[in-house]
């Protein structure tokens, strides 16, 4: 994983490119934190973060 240790910090990160970035860069092993003014488009972002953290790991395996 090219990114393993490194954080992210993604703004606009509840939809559209700031999504794909952060769940483009949680794929590529980095820990995500990112911003957004819409809250139920931010907990989707976050779980589309959190099950590409366990896809990732259940392939590693």
């Amino acid at each position: 994983m090219i990114l393993q240790g490194k954080v992210a910090l993604v703004t606009g990160g509840a939809s559209g490119i700031g999504r794909a970035t952060a769940i483009a860069f949680s794929a590529a092993g980095a820990k995500v934190v990112f911003s957004g003014i819409r809250d139920v488009e931010g907990k989707e972002t976050a779980a589309l973060v959190r099950e590409t953290i366990t896809q990732c790991r259940q392939r590693e395996q």
